[in-house]
């Protein structure tokens, strides 16, 4: 009797210490399609301070800045009211006094050169007044503007080389001494005078 034994033969591999995976070739970055925007990079926002940045410059500056209006608006208001004193007393101020009164009182003076003093019709903080001259049959409502950053005071608009004031008296006393200029707004002609008779309104 023959007997057969089977016979197994097992391969073993070791791995190679040299051996290295193929690379596979780098991505390229995808280029955008013609006729289209690229979006911007997205910003690093620096964590939690960068947040915090952030959210001061958006709401923190914007609240800096209506503060900073607000104060001013305050402290121009409050200067008027400090200048209103000031003034109070003068012969030439003529307080609440409306335009067309005060027109009509410097028409019945007559005089050239004569003047007053009141506040103005729009109650605005950097307009607070209105200076009122009579020269050659004419009334001339020269507005008087507050500056709040210098705290000055300037007569008509806004332009070069303009005069400043410290105060609503030493605008009048300078043209008592010096020629006021005086412009006609229809015919842009000039004249000149000297604030000479202070006026107001007979009181009620």
């Amino acid at each position: 009797m023959q007997i057969l034994i089977p016979l197994f033969c097992f391969c073993f591999s070791f791995p190679d210490n040299n051996f290295k995976p193929p690379q596979r070739p780098p991505k390229k970055p995808l280029r955008p399609a013609k006729g289209s925007k690229q979006l911007p990079p997205e910003p690093n926002h620096m964590g939690r301070y960068g947040v915090f940045f952030t959210f001061y410059c958006k709401y923190g500056l914007k609240s800096y800045t209506y503060w900073k209006c607000d104060c001013l608006k305050f402290f121009s208001s409050q200067f008027t009211l400090f200048q209103d004193a000031d003034v109070h007393n003068k012969s030439w101020y003529a307080g609440a006094c409306d335009r067309k009164t005060a027109d009509d009182v410097l028409l019945r003076a007559n005089k050239d050169g004569a003047f007053m003093v009141r506040k103005s019709s729009g109650h605005d903080a950097q307009q607070p007044y209105t200076l009122v001259v009579f020269y050659k049959d004419r009334v001339y409502n020269i507005p008087v503007r507050f500056i709040p950053t210098t705290q000055q005071y300037a007569l008509g608009r806004e332009k070069k080389g303009e005069e400043y004031f410290s105060s609503v008296c030493h605008i009048i006393e300078s043209h008592q001494r010096n020629h006021l200029v005086l412009i006609d707004s229809q015919s842009n002609t000039k004249d000149m005078t000297k604030l000479s008779y202070p006026t107001r309104p007979p009181p009620h």
